[in-house]
């Protein structure tokens, strides 16, 4: 176990620096412009966001992760051994 922790801090470490080494690619106007159909932005692509719709999209992934944990519940019940599915 010690000797695989030290492996994994070395590997670790060694990404680390290699990524601080390594060239870094600086993107350029044109790669962070909003693209158009190939015209000129009309607008500025950052639009606030509402909170609305955020809070909406959060509560339906809650519910929709429920329903797909608890819909098996049913027929999980009914196996012999429901420990050993």
């Amino acid at each position: 176990m010690p000797l695989f922790v030290l492996l994994a801090t070395a590997i670790v470490f060694i990404l680390a620096t290699l990524s601080f080494w390594l060239p870094t690619i600086s993107p350029d106007s044109e790669k962070l412009s909003p693209y158009e159909c190939g015209f000129d932005p009309l607008g500025s692509a950052r639009l606030p966001y509402s909170m609305r719709f955020f809070l909406v999209a959060i509560l339906f992934l809650l519910f929709d992760l429920e329903i797909a944990l608890l819909l098996p519940t049913p027929w999980a019940a009914q196996l012999p051994y429901p420990t050993l599915s």
